[in-house]
């Protein structure tokens, strides 16, 4: 029962980032998971700005807390696949599946442990030259093309 390749965003911090991520995944017809709590105010102006008009476009579902959204989950038969400056796999490596869900996790702290053993898989954006790690959103709109390279 799968629609297509999915971004959660864990607890995002930075408003700018999830309205840049909400208005590149409303382009590519991407849906983007808020689990809450948020470090921000979803209302926040600064969201509406960093989307645009693209937020009206959006796909926007919210899970009050993270069990909530491994429960819906887990009734849709997706895989969540976390991507993780601590991963080992490239993620084009990786081949990607109808149902996919790309999770991010805080720009400040990423995942708890809880969160990173319920993935189905880890995935890094290899780096060189040193970088620690890269904008989420950035990250994001890598992740999203190619596993809607690879989707067809």
């Amino acid at each position: 029962m799968a629609d297509g390749i999915r971004i959660a965003l864990y607890q995002p911090d930075i408003a700018g980032n999830t309205g840049t991520i909400l208005r590149m995944a409303a382009c590519l017809g991407v849906a983007v998971d808020i689990i809450e709590p948020a470090g921000f105010d979803l209302s926040d102006r600064n969201l509406r700005r960093a989307g645009m008009d693209y937020l009206e476009m959006a796909a926007l579902p919210r899970h009050v807390d993270f069990a909530r959204f491994e429960d819906w989950r887990r009734s849709e038969a997706r895989r969540l696949l976390l991507f993780s400056t601590k991963a080992a796999l490239p993620y084009t490596a990786f081949s990607f599946a109808d149902g996919d869900i790309l999770l991010f996790g805080r720009e400040s702290a990423g995942v708890p442990d809880q969160v990173r053993d319920r993935a189905d898989a880890r995935l890094l954006i290899p780096m060189k030259g040193g970088g620690r790690s890269l904008n989420v959103a950035l990250s994001a709109a890598m992740a999203a093309g190619e596993a809607i390279r690879q989707v067809g």
